[in-house]
């Protein structure tokens, strides 16, 4: 199954890049030459930078060279995927603007009126010609090239500017986005309690010490009363990315700064990050719980860990606690909703999803996830999950902003 799974999807990849090269460069030109030819280098060439951007930043390649591959091949395998939804939806164009073309075309050709033709005496009438007789005229081929130039070019503009402008948006940073959250639990004097959740930051070969210094300051200025890291800090190791995370240890919140693994940490050495998360003054939560004056505040291992033997353990996170006081649950993957469920948690604060990410990621987001975004109950338990902070793969979003959520607490009976 898995290698059917592969040829199938490389039989995809490879029948919509013949699509493109057809449509932006073979269909654009009037013949064979140096164009068609750089756009099939262009195109394979992406894609080539794109999957060794991959295998790099997966294999633990030098640094240096995940760094120089990462930036080309992920912001192609964006921009291939807007070039493509662009040219998909030209083509409902296309036959509509060579219609218009043809009318405007007949409108502008004056019509030549013919001399009459002298016929003898006695002979038959000369047949007139009838419109419906014999084939249509074939197509213009400067109307068919005028055409193509005109819906490839306006594809790539699409392309590239929803691809410039959704890297600008992740480059910036994470805006400040704010959630009430009632919990029949808590305390009235813990009425508006702050939790800055932040989560998918993912320091990488592409977002580094900059940005994680601009997620610190965006945090520290909302002045929250505790901070959740809840997963995918990182994608790479300490020693590579140790530099990346050190603003970290900035992080200001009256009862502290918590941490729980996501699934990329154990692409990373979650170990060796769970140790340094430490280091830099964050508490990992690993299938762990801090009682804290107004509610008790747990955390689980992503479901990843279970490859590693450290994979979630809700019964040792929360059972044999106070459940007359409310229960916040830190964990990275939505899914965990249920488990969450099972043990009477209040609120469980997550990410993962990224909210899709690259549109329409959305739609795959939520055939994946009981929630991709923003607040949903399930049962007595309510499920937050942040869009998360930074990107994987691509440094880019559409339709998707970043966010770090400010989440505050209310009681029922203030």
């Amino acid at each position: 199954m898995v290698i059917v799974f592969v040829l199938l999807a490389l039989a995809v990849l490879v029948t919509a890049n013949v699509y493109l090269w057809r449509r932006l460069f073979r269909d654009t030109t009037s013949g064979p030459g140096r164009v068609r030819r750089a756009g099939a280098v262009l195109i394979a060439g992406g894609w080539i930078l794109a999957v060794a951007a991959l295998v790099g930043e997966r294999t633990g390649a030098p640094f240096w060279l995940q760094r120089t591959l990462a930036w080309p091949g992920f912001l192609w395998m964006a921009l291939s995927v807007y070039l493509l939804l662009a040219l998909l939806a030209g083509e409902a164009v296309r036959p509509l603007l060579r219609r218009f073309l043809r009318k405007r075309a007949a409108a502008d050709t004056p019509v030549a009126r013919p001399e009459p033709e002298t016929v003898p005496a006695g002979a038959p009438a000369p047949r007139q010609p009838d419109p419906e007789d014999g084939a249509p005229p074939p197509p213009d081929p400067s109307r068919r090239l005028f055409v193509s130039r005109v819906v490839a070019g306006t594809a790539a503009a699409v392309a590239v500017g929803t691809v410039g402008q959704g890297t600008y948006g992740v480059l910036r940073g994470p805006r400040v986005k704010r959630v009430t959250v009632p919990l029949a639990r808590l305390p009235r004097r813990a009425h508006g309690y702050r939790i800055a959740v932040v989560s998918d930051i993912h320091l990488g070969p592409v977002l580094g010490r900059g940005f994680a210094q601009r997620v610190v300051d965006t945090i520290n200025a909302t002045q929250p009363d505790l901070i959740a890291v809840v997963g995918d800090l990182v994608d790479g190791s300490v020693k590579d990315l140790g530099p990346a995370a050190a603003p970290l240890a900035g992080l200001k919140a009256r009862e502290g700064s918590f941490f729980v693994t996501g699934n990329h940490e154990y692409f990373s050495g979650a170990e060796q990050w769970v140790e340094e998360v430490r280091r830099l003054g964050l508490d990992p939560l690993e299938n762990a719980r801090t009682e804290l004056p107004w509610f008790d505040l747990a955390g689980v291992n992503d479901i990843a860990g279970e490859s590693e033997g450290h994979g979630p353990d809700f019964a040792r996170a929360l059972d044999d606690r106070d459940t007359t006081r409310a229960c916040v649950l830190m964990a990275h993957q939505p899914v965990q909703i249920h488990d969450a469920v099972r043990h009477g948690v209040d609120l469980q604060l997550s990410g993962h999803t990224h909210g899709g990410q690259l549109w329409p990621g959305s739609l795959l987001a939520a055939a994946a996830n009981p929630t991709v975004a923003g607040l949903e109950r399930y049962g007595d338990t309510q499920l937050y999950v942040s869009r998360g902070a930074g990107a994987w793969g691509p440094p880019t979003r559409v339709g998707a902003p970043s966010d770090i959520t400010v989440v505050e607490l209310a009681s029922t009976d203030a």
